[in-house]
């Protein structure tokens, strides 16, 4: 994997690890049990590792389709992932922990609902062509670590935390998207 491959891919999993985080915070505020840590933890990795390669499944064939113009088209979508990062407010922390307690079907509808930015970033790899198994072990570990921390940190922290760190992936997310437009509109 090339130096600016790899940039790139740590540029898409850095955001999705604050999103996660600022989930698994909203877990942990809502008083996750703590023997459900672990399986949560593995929930998500699980879920976000299986998403990107969703994604780039779709994309990647995509990109091959149009060329050149999917540079521009992953940039786009990255960017709008992030502004609608930052404009939706979530007052979730109920809804998820009511989830993790439905048994099969709540854990799956909770798995697909943290990691649906996850398949976005997935098309916009396999737009940009990006190494995907790189790719989907840095995002299961990054899942996985942050989980584990931002449940721990969840009874902890307030609600502006995991606010902040939401609106933090968002504001990556737009940040990398432009810089991702700008680097093919010089080249």
């Amino acid at each position: 994997m090339s130096a600016a491959e790899t940039l790139k891919v740590a540029a898409l999993v850095v955001p999705l690890g604050l999103d996660t985080f600022g989930v698994a915070l909203a877990l942990g505020i809502a008083g996750l049990p703590r023997k459900h840590r672990l399986r949560v933890s593995l929930l998500f990795a699980s879920f976000e590792a299986a998403m990107p390669v969703i994604g780039v499944a779709l994309g990647a064939p995509l990109g091959r389709a149009i060329g050149s113009v999917a540079d521009y088209f992953a940039a786009v979508l990255i960017v709008s992932l992030g502004v609608y990062m930052l404009l939706v407010q979530s007052d979730e922390e109920d809804r998820l922990l009511s989830l993790t307690q439905r048994g099969v079907l709540g854990a799956a509808a909770l798995g697909v609902s943290i990691s649906l930015d996850e398949l976005a970033i997935g098309f916009s790899a396999g737009l940009l062509r990006l190494p995907v198994p790189a790719m989907v072990i840095a995002i299961a570990a990054q899942a996985f670590v942050v989980t584990q921390i931002g449940l721990r940190l969840g009874g902890r922290a307030g609600d502006a935390m995991r606010e902040a760190t939401e609106k933090l992936a968002g504001a990556a997310l737009i940040a990398l998207g432009a810089i991702l437009l700008v680097a093919r509109l010089s080249a």
